[in-house]
C-alpha cells in the first residue's frame, strides 16, 4: 500500500510511545493492585484500555511491513480489532451491571472503552475501499487509545484510593 509511506514516521513513534505507556500503564497498577482488583469496573476499564494500547501497537507494526497490501492490512486491522473489541465489550457490560450507588457517568465510561476500537474497525473497512482514509481513521484511532489508557489508568491509580 503506497500511502503507508507516508505515515511510516508516525507509525514508528506510535508504536514506541503505546509500548511504552502499555507497560507503565501495566507497571504503575500494580501498585494499587489490592485496591483495584476490588473494583469490577475498574480491573475491566484498565483491561479495555490495555487492549486498545495493544491494538494500536499491533496496527502500527502492521503498518510498518514493506509493501503490506490494502487487502491483508485490512483483515489484520479487523481481526485485531475484534481482539480488542472483546475487552471493550466486556468493560461495557461491567459497567452497565455496576450496582455500586457510587458509580458515576457509565456511558461515559464505556465510550472510553468503545471509541478507539470504533475507530480501528472503521480502518479496518475503510482499507478495503479507500486505504489513505483507513490510515487517517487509524491514526486517530491510536490516539484516542493513548488518551483512554491515560484516563483509566489515572482512576485505576489515584481515583482508587479517593
Amino acid at each position: 500500500m503506497d500511502a503507508l509511506d507516508a505515515w511510516s514516521e508516525f507509525h514508528v513513534a506510535m508504536v514506541g510511545a503505546t509500548a511504552a505507556l502499555a507497560g507503565l500503564v501495566i507497571v504503575a497498577s500494580s501498585v494499587n493492585i489490592a485496591e483495584i482488583i476490588k473494583s469490577t469496573t475498574i480491573t475491566s476499564r484498565l483491561g479495555a484500555g490495555i487492549a486498545g494500547l495493544a491494538l494500536a501497537i499491533v496496527v502500527g507494526g502492521i503498518s510498518l511491513v514493506p509493501d503490506i497490501s490494502a487487502l491483508w492490512y485490512g483483515v489484520v486491522v479487523l481481526v485485531s480489532t475484534a481482539g480488542a473489541g472483546a475487552f471493550a465489550v466486556h468493560a461495557v457490560l461491567v459497567i452497565m451491571r455496576d450496582s455500586d450507588p457510587r458509580a458515576q457517568a457509565p456511558v461515559l465510561k464505556s465510550v472510553l472503552a468503545v471509541l478507539p476500537v470504533a475507530a480501528y474497525a472503521a480502518a479496518g473497512v475503510a482499507a478495503f475501499v479507500d486505504p489513505e482514509t483507513a490510515l487517517v481513521l487509524a491514526a486517530v484511532g491510536c490516539i484516542i487509545a493513548i488518551v483512554a489508557a491515560i484516563v483509566v489508568s489515572w482512576v485505576a491509580l489515584v481515583e482508587v484510593l479517593r
